[in-house]
């Protein structure tokens, strides 16, 4: 991670595994509403109008569907996730939103345990925090083998910032 000392931005990002995991359950959520949603639109059309229940083939399109789709998106939109790392600060970058948060207002940065998850927080000088998309770590897809590493690199270069000592 020492590339951002000579101009060039450290970045993380989610794993690929962590971004599979996302569509998984994305794609997992969207099937138990398709299904529920399904089951509810049979229900309602057998008891008032009388509609013949639906193929067997629009079930296992609603429960396998949804998976299928939501999981290449899942990867290309996890791996589009970062958070930029670089003199002017921390930069979070996802497909829709870009914030960046200077070095002057970072006044400390730690790994806190939230739900499932060991993810890093930014706390500003405004008594905020921030959670970062990236690293983070929890179980199976969610894991990542390198968090320590990672959450280390994030911790020098704030401190390096902070107090001095890095070349601009």
């Amino acid at each position: 991670m020492d590339a951002a000392f000579a101009g060039v931005p450290a970045r993380f990002r989610p794993t690929w595994q962590q971004a599979l995991g996302h569509g998984l359950y994305v794609g997992g959520v969207m099937s138990v509403v398709g299904v529920a949603g399904g089951l509810l639109a049979a229900v309602a059309g057998l008891h008032w109008a009388a509609v013949p229940a639906p193929p067997s083939w629009v079930w296992l399109l609603l429960a396998v569907g949804p998976p299928l789709v939501a999981v290449p998106i899942g990867l290309l939109v996890g791996r589009r996730q970062a958070v930029v790392v670089d003199a002017d600060g921390i930069r979070t970058v996802a497909p829709f939103t870009r914030v960046v948060e200077p070095w002057s207002r970072v006044v400390d940065l730690r790994a806190e345990r939230r739900g499932g998850r060991t993810v890093v927080s930014v706390y500003l000088d405004t008594g905020a925090s921030v959670q970062l998309c990236a690293p983070y770590s929890g179980e199976m897809f969610a894991a990542d083998p390198q968090f320590e590493l990672k959450v280390g690199a994030l911790s020098h270069l704030w401190r390096s910032h902070r107090f001095g000592g890095v070349p601009c």
